[in-house]
């Protein structure tokens, strides 16, 4: 098994308002994901998905409980630059993280600020947009990209701070399908090729489907983990938490209550299509 790189330990967090505290949103949450790994966080609004991807780079630090990051405890200030230097964030609206007028600029731009050696930043900046395919787009203006360019780029400034995890909470929300799927091939590629580790916060079932293990969160707590293959095929019990589940699982449920003996653990339309094909007249 590989190295764990985070870690929830009974991780607790309520938010204090002007009038006291909240209710809790993350109750003894207890998670650990190995490094290298592509880990997608899976539940309806106000599950304590977003929440619990804010904790893993210490933007909230626990109510209760610990979060460590490659061993390093969040609540010490002393760890904070570390951490964010091991844990790179990418959030839903890619304009909010772009602050530059030229592409490459805005890529460099956490790295100068670390006070990376200017021959270091070229480097940086040149593999981060070559690793999400945006190199021809280097002196380009960010506003003048399409949203999941705009992403990528987003994506390409987190990965010149050479984290070893990138966490993305929600980042194709606001991205048509064209650009979703642009985004997501890029978190694959990362994991797949450079072996970084992904935690992936989404609400989209497809999106769920290509990592490699699937959490469920509800009401704060981790209520599935598994492989995709295996969490999907409890369909009633995704409803029954206002979730669904990818086409291709739901076809198959379908087919099954109407009696016929096809596989549930298929999540992707070859599959399906191969499944169904399986069960027809000769």
């Amino acid at each position: 098994m590989a190295n764990p790189i985070l870690q929830a330990c009974d991780l607790t967090f309520r938010y204090t308002t002007a009038e006291g505290v909240a209710p809790t949103v993350l109750d003894q949450v207890n998670l650990t994901i190995e490094a290298g790994t592509f880990v997608a966080v899976l539940g309806h609004n106000g599950s304590g998905k977003s929440t619990f991807a804010k904790h893993l780079n210490a933007i909230l630090l626990p109510s209760g409980g610990k979060v460590y990051v490659d061993g390093m405890d969040t609540v010490d200030e002393n760890l904070l630059l570390d951490i964010r230097r091991t844990v790179g964030m990418v959030f839903q609206n890619p304009d909010n993280q772009i602050v530059a007028s030229v592409v490459e600029e805005d890529v460099a731009f956490a790295p100068e600020n670390l006070g990376v050696p200017s021959a270091e930043i070229r480097r940086r900046v040149d593999e981060a947009l070559e690793a999400v395919g945006m190199t021809e787009y280097a002196r380009h203006a960010p506003h003048l990209l399409s949203g999941g360019q705009k992403q990528r780029v987003a994506i390409a400034g987190v990965l010149a701070m050479r984290p070893r995890c990138i966490v993305l909470d929600e980042p194709t929300a606001m991205l048509d399908p064209v650009g979703r799927r642009e985004v997501l091939d890029t978190i694959c590629q990362l994991n797949q090729q450079l072996g970084m580790t992904v935690v992936l916060i989404t609400h989209h079932m497809d999106e769920a489907a290509r990592a490699q293990r699937l959490v469920v969160m509800d009401n704060g707590h981790v209520v599935k983990d598994g492989p995709p293959a295996q969490v999907f095929q409890d369909v009633v019990g995704l409803r029954r938490m206002g979730l669904e589940v990818p086409d291709s699982v739901a076809l198959m449920y379908e087919l099954r209550q109407a009696g016929l003996d096809v596989p549930l653990d298929v999540l992707n339309p070859e599959d399906c299509a191969r499944a169904v094909a399986q069960i027809l007249p000769r």
